[in-house]
């Protein structure tokens, strides 16, 4: 690191010049070394006790926003003193949460490197993964009060509509590479309706029918000019402030140390039929992981049962074939028994199917009912 003399920082200082990374660091160690110097000092007048009087104000850093962002490819109007003004707000907020931006930094390096490869294999843009930490920061675990759920926070009818799989037991919008893959076509296709990239994410925070309505009845087609719900005006410029903070940390006081981040998780996808309903915790004993571990590979798995009919599990790498064998193996000695269950008050075929992991399909085939309906007191058979 090349040393900067003191009266040249001074004057750096005073006339508030841009200073360097080098700088601001050498400017840490000599704020800290005063702050041991007086420490230590007041420990040899006081003893142990700290010198009466006025505490020393600890100085917040000032970070100004960048002067210059595009998204993918599309200029940000900051000669535009409100655009300037929003994007501040968003900027502030991420660049001073040391917390969150950590966690970002670190659920990043097990992330991004698929991302960026996918978004590549698709012919996207790279800044489209800054989305999916806006929309989740990075956890398949994510849901919002609306009942958006997953990393790409996929509302039921639009995640069906891109075809992930939501049925007793299975939510495929927590499943990482499938709501990867719909999420790109959905926003593609948001593109080449609303016609640029700004308006098209824009369009996937609020709908695109949304989107098209205010341009249509304010004649206005860029989002910095208009007036949209407050969510979505931020959502952009939250996005923006994400991806200049993670793509210059360093600029911004962040210095993770090498092998911080969390390393990547290999798993192998493999083809199953149950042949009915089968406990979750057997199903991770035959990959030879634990529960927990198992859960954590498959969170599209939302039940404690795995519903009977094909399904595709992960387990980790280079463990397929030796599940495969125990799974087949397992199921050539498997005997289901019957259970008995008596239709309650206000019991629908479904919430009973739904209560034993198994699909209103087999209920109907093992009682040989032609419809949905059940009436109460009757007797059902089900196979576990």
């Amino acid at each position: 690191m090349q040393t900067v003399p003191a009266r040249d920082l001074t004057v750096k200082i005073r006339k508030g010049e841009g200073m360097s990374s080098s700088d601001r660091r050498l400017i840490i160690v000599i704020g800290l070394t005063l702050l041991v110097g007086a420490a230590c000092l007041g420990d040899a007048i006081w003893g142990q006790s700290p010198a009466p009087g006025p505490l020393i104000p600890y100085v917040v850093p000032y970070f100004a926003p960048p002067e210059q962002l595009e998204l993918c490819g599309e200029p940000v109007p900051l000669d535009n003193q409100e655009v300037k003004e929003r994007l501040d707000r968003e900027f502030t907020i991420v660049v001073y949460s040391h917390a969150q931006v950590y966690l970002w930094l670190k659920r990043m390096q097990r992330y991004f490197p698929w991302l960026e490869k996918e978004l590549e294999r698709n012919g996207l843009p790279n800044d489209l993964k800054y989305v999916a930490v806006a929309e989740s920061d990075l956890q398949v675990s994510a849901s919002s009060p609306a009942g958006a759920v997953g990393p790409w926070q996929f509302m039921r009818s639009t995640g069906a509509n891109y075809g992930l799989a939501q049925s007793e037991g299975i939510d495929e919008r927590r499943d990482f590479e499938r709501s990867t893959q719909c999420a790109f076509r959905y926003l593609r296709d948001l593109r080449e309706l609303l016609q640029n990239w700004t308006l098209a994410i824009a369009g996937y925070n609020c709908g695109e029918r949304r989107i098209q309505d205010e341009m249509k009845r304010q004649k206005v087609n860029s989002y910095y000019l208009l007036k949209l719900p407050l969510e979505t005006e931020r959502y952009i410029f939250r996005i923006l402030a994400i991806k200049e903070v993670l793509s210059h940390p360093e600029k911004y006081g962040f210095f993770l140390p090498q092998g911080a981040g969390y390393p990547g998780i290999v798993t192998e996808r493999v083809n199953v039929v149950a042949p009915c309903a089968l406990p979750v915790h057997m199903v991770a004993e035959l990959a030879g992981i634990t529960y927990r571990d198992f859960k954590n590979l498959n969170p599209a798995l939302v039940s404690d049962t795995l519903p009977e009919g094909s399904h595709t599990v992960k387990v980790p790498g280079e463990k397929g074939k030796e599940f495969c064998s125990r799974f087949e193996t397992f199921k050539a000695g498997y005997q289901p028994k019957t259970v008995l269950h008596k239709v309650g008050k206000g019991e629908t075929l479904s919430g009973i199917a739904a209560i034993y992991g198994v699909s209103t399909a087999s209920l109907q085939e093992w009682n040989g009912l032609q419809g949905d309906k059940v009436r109460l007191g009757q007797v059902l058979k089900i196979m576990r």
